[in-house]
């Protein structure tokens, strides 16, 4: 379906959880509170919220936390979204750290995909921003999936100061494994607002130091807003979402459904559509896809994460499943 705006809204993100393995310092430092599990949705619900989505024609959906692994049942959960009529792919974002011994179930049940949060390949610098000694674990689940022939990436946030050094190092393992590396722009959303972000532009100039035919490549971003670049002496490409340099509100296809049931329109802004109180309330479907189409008309036409003197953006990723 499109928006108010004419943009094509295909693709929903799901977060199951806001609980996390790890305490990564610019997004869950700390033992944030939880939210209660009974206001958590549950996966029949979550599922009925999809099977709404695609009758308003969103096809692509990216299950994320938190951490996803940490909630039991989730394998069959993907299995069941995978399964639905009219669904084209399931991907799925994690840390790594609990993905190694899952991935054979995952390839069965049809997963199309895998996103690996990974920010430094320095054993003690991940320990030090994740509050974990898993990195080791981390790239035992990263070559089972590439082993196993899932379509594999990296998600890297640079950060002024933390891990300007591991960049390149990060890079190089699109050079030896068929796997896109991706360099995020951070967002200055909750426990993030504090740390300097490293531009995409200046991630992109390091890197043609080591690559200097790094170009970009030629062929369709796919449902995300990565832009991706190839170089002859990488295997897998290199990718750059730039979401502060390179507003890409224009062209967002995207909503998001947090674990507590509200769908968010637009990452940055506050609010958004209570599906839960729905669910509960006996809403029938045709209710609730009316509801959904409602709230996705009024997708906002921008974030202004830019803007420190607006209101809007404050909640942890952990919360919104970014």
């Amino acid at each position: 379906m499109t928006d108010a705006r004419g943009r094509n809204i295909e693709y929903m993100r799901i977060s199951v959880t806001d609980r996390c393995n790890l305490r990564c310092r610019y997004c869950m430092p700390e033992d944030i509170p939880s939210i209660g599990h009974d206001r958590i949705l549950r996966y029949e619900e979550i599922l009925r919220v999809c099977r709404a989505a695609v009758a308003l024609g969103i096809r692509q959906f990216r299950v994320t936390g938190g951490e996803p692994l940490v909630r039991k049942g989730l394998p069959d959960f993907l299995g069941r979204l995978r399964a639905l009529d009219g669904v084209e792919a399931v991907s799925l974002t994690t840390n790594g750290v609990l993905l190694e011994p899952l991935v054979p179930g995952l390839v069965e049940m049809g997963l199309d995909g895998v996103n690996i949060s990974l920010d430094t390949l320095d054993r003690e610098i991940y320990r030090q921003l994740t509050g974990q000694d898993a990195l080791e674990a981390v790239m035992r689940s990263l070559k089972a999936a590439v082993t196993a022939g899932l379509r594999t990436k990296i998600n890297c946030v640079p950060l002024e100061g933390v891990n300007d050094e591991a960049l390149t190092g990060l890079a190089a393992l699109a050079g030896t494994l068929p796997v896109d590396v991706r360099f995020i722009e951070l967002m200055p959303t909750g426990t993030g607002r504090p740390f300097r972000g490293i531009p995409g532009a200046v991630v992109r100039e390091r890197l043609l130091g080591r690559y200097p035919d790094l170009r970009e490549a030629g062929e369709p971003r796919g449902p995300g807003p990565a832009r991706y670049y190839k170089s002859g002496g990488l295997l897998g490409r290199i990718g750059f979402i730039d979401a502060m340099t390179g507003c890409f509100c224009a062209g967002c296809n995207r909503v998001r459904l947090t674990s507590d049931g509200v769908l968010k329109p637009c990452l940055y802004h506050d609010g958004g559509l209570s599906l839960r109180g729905l669910l509960r309330s006996g809403a029938d479907d045709p209710a609730l896809q009316n509801a959904l189409e409602a709230a996705i008309r009024q997708k906002p036409e921008r974030h202004h994460f830019e803007d420190s003197n607006i209101e809007g953006g404050i909640h942890n990723m952990s919360r919104i499943g970014g």
